[in-house]
């Protein structure tokens, strides 16, 4: 499964992955003029926390085991088939919100002015997601979940035989008073 990573390194804090999203899944016109000009404002299925030193997107998880799921009074939201992504149903959604409460990570969002829940759906219509390809110092990459795993657990690895080497060069030069 293909995941949305972060790299909090590279992130300015600068919400253009926020525009963009409201823009792609929330405006008629899929244009900034005409999103601008919308009556509600489209609203954004991701959100950059933080700010000053720190500033970082934070969007669904979709989690093996999603509480929203559960939480869901009406069915509205539920893991769509092929990519495994958990999607809200907006005809199926009636703002109640429990959804919301239920997040363990806040990135489900109400949306007063429709009566909807909003989440990423990594926007699943599209070959890539809007916030994705909107961001200018590429803090946003779409990473398989598999290779990731990979990446980290040789990272570990390197990490442990590094750490090793350092202990087993100091056990060779300690001195025991003999």
């Amino acid at each position: 499964m293909d995941v949305i990573a972060v790299h909090v390194d590279r992130c300015v804090g600068c919400k253009t992955c926020e525009l963009a999203c409201a823009v792609e899944r929330g405006s008629e016109g899929k244009t900034l003029l005409s999103a601008v000009r919308e009556i509600p404002q489209p609203q954004a299925r991701v959100r950059v926390e933080g700010g000053g030193n720190a500033s970082f997107p934070i969007q669904c998880r979709h989690c093996l085991d999603a509480p929203c799921l559960d939480a869901c009074l009406t069915g509205a939201l539920a893991r769509d088939g092929e990519s495994g992504l958990v999607r809200v149903n907006d005809d199926r959604c009636i703002g109640c919100w429990t959804c919301v409460m239920f997040c363990p990570y806040g990135v489900i969002f109400p949306w007063p002015e429709r009566k909807l829940a909003l989440k990423c759906d990594r926007c699943m219509h599209m070959e890539s997601s809007a916030c994705v390809d909107s961001c200018p110092t590429s803090a946003l990459e779409i990473v398989n979940v598999e290779k990731l795993a990979d990446a980290y657990a040789e990272k570990r690895r390197s990490a442990a035989m590094a750490a090793s080497e350092i202990a087993m060069d100091d056990a060779v030069h300690l001195d025991l008073g003999k």
